[in-house]
Order: structure tokens, then C-alpha cells, then sequence
């Protein structure tokens, strides 16, 4: 009998919490499958297949691809719920945003994921809390933010967050993302410090503001027509597999920012830890966009995560 062939994509480095994380799946498996499953892992396919990083889930629901790993951020279109994780300021803490993922928003995300795109949601993984990062100027207020190009996601809530606090956003694609640092054309960036660390654009941004203005979350996903096509034990393997691989995902990216923060060097990277008064200032500048996502999404949402 031959083997399943499981193939996980992703978009970032080898050593990054999310291939680390892939890398725990497939030990998993071999554990409880063994030669059951051929899982392979392709952790960049940005570098491998020539991709933007912003076609996986596509590829997923296609069934081009078995699985994926991918921030929700982009996601928000397709499953309006996620856009929780997009407002500035809501998320402070990382215990309060697992417990909900772990219990009823994760249920309810999992079953509108279903529905709109025949995808399973496996996991939910910490992508970081967010933090400005520029070449330009220290920035302390919003005041500090006003005329900086500052690079985008294709989200129009990430969009109308930097408009309301002065910055210019940019759509740039997480491929293009170093390069377009390194050349000047955007001024300005925001990333988990891991991604900030691991992409290099420390290099070229002195500044860096701690901000934690986001709490990113990276969903797990599975083609369903492809998962339900597999025997029970396979199923099984696979989702318990993803749980372990998530607790320790969970892990290195908190462990991570420690060891970021100790590996930037002060002479190369001025960082901005900002007061309490500092960071009312930019919840104050950018409290129309809640409330009025607050009264789209509903209260039970907010109350789950915040």
C-alpha cells in the first residue's frame, strides 16, 4: 500500500517558529503513523515554487496543496470574524487570545472557515504581537507617524489603522517585503520581532517601537475534501500531530521575542518601550476604527479576547 502524500506550505525561513512548528508535524506522524504518510514540508515556497505568499490558502482550497499555514490577516474577506485580530489595541494578552482559540471563537472560526472555503482549520498559531519598525525617526506618537510610507498588508482594516494614525500605507507582499526595505522605498514596517529578526529588516530600521498594536494569529489549514478522504486513524494522526506541534509553536514564539530582544545589538537599533500615556495616544487616534468594527462583529467577540 502506498504512502499518503501530505504536502505543508509555508512562506518564511527554516528557523522560523512556523517551519519549526511544521518540522514538529512531521516528527509527530512518524511517530504515529510511521511510513503511513509521506509528509513533506515546504517552509518557503515564496523561494521554492515562486509564489507570493498570498496564493496558499487558494492552492488549499484548490487542493493543489494538502495544507498550509497562513495569517489570518488576510483571511478577513472570506471570514469577516477574524478581523478581531486586526484591531489595534484588543488583544493584550497572549493566555486570553489562546483560551478563546482554544474554545468557543476557535469552534466558531473553524466551522465559518468550513462553510466559506471547504478548508479545516487544524490549529491556531501565534504569529506575535505587532510592533512599528522605521528608518527614518523615533516614534512615540502618532504625531511621529505622519507621511511615513509604511508597508501593508492587503487588509483594508490594516489600512484605515495607519491612515488614522498619519502613516502612508503601501500594499507590499511578504516576498517583496526586505527588498523594498532595503531600497528606501517604504519608510516604515510592522512585524512580530521575530519576523523583524529573522527577515533582517532590523538591518536597515534603527527604530523600533514596541507597540503590540496587533496579536497576530496564523491558521492551519487542510484541503476538507482531501482530510475526509483519508482512513480514521490517518485523520486522527494528522489532527493530534498539528496539537502537539501548536503547544510548541506556542512556545517558541514567546520564547522568541526574549531572545530577539537580547540579540539586538543598541548600537545598531534604538528600542521604544512606550508609557502608559504614550500608548493611550494611539488607542485614542485610532478608537473610531474599533468602534466601528465592534458594532459590525458584535460584543461577544471582544469579550472573548479582550
Amino acid at each position: 500500500m502506498s504512502s499518503i502524500k501530505i504536502e505543508l506550505g509555508g512562506y518564511q525561513p527554516p528557523t522560523s517558529v512556523h517551519n519549526r512548528a511544521a518540522e514538529v508535524i512531521g516528527d509527530e506522524l512518524i511517530k504515529r503513523v510511521g511510513d503511513a504518510v509521506d509528509y513533506h514540508l515546504d517552509g518557503n515556497m515564496v523561494e521554492t515554487k515562486g509564489i507570493k505568499a498570498f496564493d496558499l490558502p487558494g492552492m488549499v482550497e484548490a487542493g493543489d496543496l494538502t495544507m498550509c499555514y497562513f495569517a489570518s490577516s488576510y483571511m478577513a474577506e472570506r471570514v469577516p470574524e477574524v478581523a478581531i485580530f486586526d484591531l489595534p489595541f484588543v488583544v493584550k494578552s497572549r493566555e486570553k487570545a489562546y483560551a478563546a482559540l482554544d474554545g468557543e471563537l476557535g469552534n466558531l472560526l473553524k466551522e465559518k472557515f468550513l462553510t466559506a472555503m471547504g478548508v479545516r482549520i487544524l490549529g491556531f498559531w501565534d504569529n506575535g504581537f505587532r510592533h512599528f519598525t522605521n528608518g527614518v525617526r523615533e516614534i512615540r506618537t502618532p504625531a511621529d507617524c505622519d507621511g511615513l510610507k509604511m508597508r501593508s498588508m492587503n487588509s483594508e482594516v490594516h489600512q484605515e489603522f495607519f491612515k488614522l494614525l498619519g502613516f502612508e500605507p503601501t500594499y507590499v507582499d511578504v516576498a517583496d517585503l526586505v527588498a523594498k526595505v532595503k531600497s528606501g522605498e517604504i519608510d516604515a514596517q510592522e512585524n512580530p520581532l521575530t519576523n523583524t529578526y529573522r527577515f533582517g529588516t532590523y538591518h536597515y530600521h534603527r527604530h523600533i517601537t514596541l507597540t503590540g498594536h496587533f496579536f497576530g494569529m496564523v491558521l492551519v489549514m487542510i484541503n476538507e475534501a482531501i482530510f475526509e478522504a483519508w482512513p480514521a486513524d490517518i485523520q486522527q494522526a494528522v489532527q493530534a500531530s498539528v496539537d502537539v506541534a501548536t503547544k510548541a509553536q506556542r512556545g517558541f514564539a514567546q520564547a522568541e521575542d526574549d531572545e530577539v530582544m537580547a540579540a539586538l545589538d543598541p548600537a545598531e537599533n534604538d528600542v521604544v518601550e512606550l508609557s502608559e500615556a504614550e500608548r493611550y495616544a494611539f488607542q485614542a487616534a485610532v478608537a473610531p476604527l474599533v468602534a466601528k468594527h465592534r458594532a459590525l462583529l458584535g460584543d461577544r467577540l471582544f469579550e472573548l479576547v479582550e
